[in-house]
């Protein structure tokens, strides 16, 4: 069954109790609607991801959502966390309290590791630190702050949406989902009971859950009425700019381990292509793919010397070595489905950003914007914020 179309304004309206008709300007095409600035793991370019200090500071610097990533503890809490393994994130190896939970597990059939949440209490993970998990970025806060709960980063954005008079919404991801199930900890359950908790459980609330696996997305449509967002990956871009997919970034999990061979056959360039991208429809309000799947870029002789590798010379093989190629048609084939796109994550390093943007990252935003995004997954929100002023100065107006 097709997902109903929603209403952006009509929703961030109605979250503030608003009529819906009291707002104007919702009479725009999808692609055309004020984009949204979605935090990525917080303002995680500032400070250690997935914390309440990175979502607050997201949110004062004019974020719409932040984003935290789920996953869940040995005795059932929902807690955020990017990665079931806190091995890079956490000061969890100084504590030799833990050293006997260092296990290697399988996390999507890749062998990792470390020390996985899932054997932990949440009163146990408590007294544990957050750290930087970039070596380039600032490590002067490591060890300040804890792993917060899903209903801690909940009580947040409803507390600073009525203190900014303006709606923070949620945009949380199930992170493993078949792997949580295997483990008897489901995630979709729960989250749904989250929600409802604090009266978010609803079509017009401020949220958008997304996941990679199709499977987690279809339990929940089945759950829920809060709109559900279809991520798709990629493991690399190939030097001529076409899209690679290795293991295990080359479909979504519960595809590897289907019984059905239709789907262990399929890549995630299949949730793309036009008979993908109906299929999401049915069951999901939002394509959330990897930038590359709309702007990819190609590796470039610069120097004239015959190899391809360190173009500009600083010393490290990068995208800054690399040249854009033209944008595909997916968002506007998206658009004709009605689904809305948002695209994942951008970042201010210069290591980050393909030659054509010359070092400066609103380059990249405003090509993004221009294509008719509807929202932008960054790790630098307040740089969001100012590419999409200067995308609104451009657009004709009275007196222009």
């Amino acid at each position: 069954m097709k997902r109903p179309s929603f209403s952006r304004v009509a929703v961030l309206a109605l979250s503030f109790g608003l009529a819906a008709g009291s707002v104007a300007g919702d009479d725009r095409r999808p692609g055309h609607r004020e984009p949204l600035v979605i935090a990525h793991r917080g303002a995680s370019g500032y400070l250690p991801e997935h914390t309440l200090e990175a979502y607050a500071l997201a949110i004062d610097q004019g974020a719409d959502f932040i984003e935290p990533d789920l996953v869940m503890t040995r005795d059932g809490h929902l807690v955020v966390r990017h990665e079931v393994n806190i091995a890079a994130t956490t000061d969890v190896a100084a504590h030799p309290e833990f050293a006997r939970r260092q296990r290697t597990m399988a996390v999507d059939g890749v062998p990792e590791e470390g020390w996985f949440v899932s054997d932990f209490t949440l009163a146990e993970l408590r007294t544990l630190r957050i750290v930087q998990r970039y070596p380039d970025r600032a490590h002067v806060f490591d060890g300040r702050y804890r792993i917060p709960t899903f209903e801690e980063v909940l009580d947040l954005a409803r507390r600073r949406s009525w203190e900014e008079r303006r709606p923070i919404g949620v945009y949380p991801e199930t992170k493993h989902p078949t792997l949580h199930r295997s483990l008897g900890l489901p995630l979709e359950p729960a989250v749904v009971r989250a929600l409802k908790r604090c009266g978010w459980d609803r079509r017009d609330a401020p949220v958008f859950l997304q996941s990679f696996e199709p499977s987690s997305l279809q339990r929940l449509e089945r759950m829920t009425d809060v709109r559900l967002v279809q991520l798709v990956d990629a493991s690399d871009v190939a030097p001529d700019g076409s899209l690679v997919f290795e293991p295990p970034f080359d479909r979504p999990y519960d595809w590897t381990v289907s019984a059905d061979p239709r789907l262990r056959a399929r890549r995630f360039d299949f949730l793309v292509s036009d008979e993908g991208l109906r299929e999401v429809r049915r069951y999901a309000d939002v394509i959330s793919p990897w930038k590359r799947f709309v702007v990819s870029s190609h590796a470039v002789d610069r120097n004239g010397d015959g190899t391809i590798g360190d173009e500009n010379g600083d010393g490290a093989v990068n995208e800054a070595d690399r040249a854009l190629l033209p944008p595909t048609d997916l968002v506007e084939r998206a658009h004709d489905l009605g689904l809305a796109v948002h695209l994942w994550t951008l970042r201010s390093e210069p290591r980050f950003l393909v030659s054509d943007y010359a070092g400066n990252p609103v380059n990249e935003y405003l090509q993004l914007l221009r294509l008719g995004v509807d929202g932008l997954f960054s790790e630098f929100p307040d740089t969001a914020v100012t590419a999409r002023a200067l995308l609104r100065l451009e657009e004709p107006g009275p007196g222009r």
